[in-house]
C-alpha cells in the first residue's frame, strides 16, 4: 500500500506535508525522498517511542519538524498554520506497539494491561477495567468491538476483578476465552474485546473525527488527504466524512432544495493492499486507503 499512498498524496517537491501517525517512519521516508530543498515534512505521534525514533531518523534534516501529540490537535500546531499540501493518517495500533509485550496491546504476548498509545496520559486498560461498571464495559465491547457476547464478557470481568485485579493481558485473554467459544472464523475469542478496549482507552474514533476536520481546515486548495483504516468503524467514519463533502445529499421532496458546494473530490475510491503486500505483511489484509483532494474555491463553486 506504500506505492498507493505515495501516488495518492502526489507529493510536490516544494510542498508541505503532515504525517499525523509517524509510527516508525515508513511513509515519512517516502515523502521526504520526494521533497526538494524547499519542501517541508511535519511529523506527529502520541507515542514517545515513535517520537524518539523520528528524532533519531530525521532530527537533523532542516526540512523536518517533529511534534508529540495526537493528530486531532494538528490545528493547534503552529507549523501547520501556513497550510498543508497533504495529510496522511495511518490509523490504529502500529506493529511495534503490538510486538512489544510491555505495551499491553496484544493478547498473544503476556504483559501489563496498558494499551495506551501515550503511556504518560489517561487511564490504562487495567485502571479502567478496575472501576468501570458492568454496563459501561458491555457498551464499550459492543460499540467499538461489535462483540455479540459483550454482556457475558462484562459480567465475567466484574466477577473476576472481585477476586483479584485484572492487570495482565494474558489474564484478560484467558478470562474472555473461558466464557465464550472460539467462533467459526477461528480468531481468538479476545480479539474484538481487546480492539474495543484499546479504541476506548485511546479515544481513537473521537480523535479521528476531530482530526479529519482539522486536516481539511489546514489543507491548501489541491491538497490531498490520505487515510488508511484497519477496521470498519474507522473506515465508515472516513468514508462518510469524505462523501458528505464531495457529493450532495439525496434530495428530499418535503424540504426546500438547498445549495451544495463540494469541498472535496474523491480519488479512486477505496483501495486495498495487493497479494504481494499481504504476503509480506499479513496485517495489511484489512487495510483500506481512501484519498480525497481539496477543491480550489473557484472549482468548488463551479461544481455546485
Amino acid at each position: 500500500m506504500f506505492a498507493q499512498v505515495m501516488e495518492g498524496l502526489q507529493v510536490k517537491a516544494d510542498g508541505t506535508y503532515l504525517d499525523g501517525t509517524f509510527g516508525r517512519g515508513g511513509h515519512a521516508r517516502g515523502v521526504l525522498q520526494r521533497l526538494g530543498p524547499g519542501g517541508r515534512l511535519l511529523l506527529m505521534d502520541k507515542d514517545p517511542e515513535a517520537i524518539a525514533e523520528a528524532g533519531r531518523a530525521f532530527g537533523g534534516d532542516p526540512r523536518v519538524a517533529i511534534f508529540r501529540g495526537s493528530f486531532a490537535d494538528l490545528g493547534h500546531w503552529d507549523a501547520t498554520a501556513g497550510g498543508l499540501d497533504g495529510v496522511l493518517l495511518d490509523l490504529g495500533v502500529s506493529s511495534p506497539q503490538l510486538d512489544v509485550a510491555a505495551r499491553g496491546f496484544s493478547f498473544g504476548k503476556d504483559g501489563p494491561l496498558d494499551m495506551r498509545m501515550d503511556p504518560d496520559s489517561g487511564q490504562s486498560a487495567a485502571q479502567w477495567l478496575a472501576q468501570a461498571d458492568e454496563q459501561a464495559i458491555a457498551d464499550v465491547l459492543w460499540t467499538y468491538g461489535e462483540e455479540r457476547m459483550s454482556r457475558r464478557i462484562a459480567r465475567a470481568i466484574v466477577a473476576a476483578r472481585a477476586q483479584q485485579p485484572i492487570e495482565r493481558t494474558a489474564q484478560l485473554a484467558e478470562l474472555i476465552a473461558a466464557v465464550m467459544p472460539r467462533g467459526k472464523d477461528r480468531i481468538h475469542p479476545a480479539t474484538r474485546s481487546f480492539q474495543a478496549i484499546r479504541i476506548h482507552i485511546n479515544r481513537e474514533l473521537a480523535d479521528l473525527e476531530t482530526g479529519l476536520d482539522a486536516a481539511l481546515a489546514r489543507l491548501n486548495s489541491g491538497g490531498r488527504l490520505a487515510v488508511i483504516s484497519f477496521h470498519s468503524l474507522e473506515d465508515r467514519i472516513v468514508k462518510r466524512f469524505i462523501a458528505a463533502r464531495a457529493k450532495a445529499p439525496p434530495a428530499n421532496r418535503r424540504l426546500p432544495e438547498q445549495a451544495f458546494t463540494p469541498v472535496l473530490r474523491v480519488i479512486d475510491g477505496a483501495q486495498k493492499a495487493d497479494d504481494s503486500e499481504i504476503a509480506a505483511n499479513p496485517r495489511a489484509r484489512s487495510a483500506v486507503l481512501r484519498v480525497a483532494e481539496k477543491l480550489p474555491v473557484q472549482r468548488a463553486q463551479e461544481a455546485a
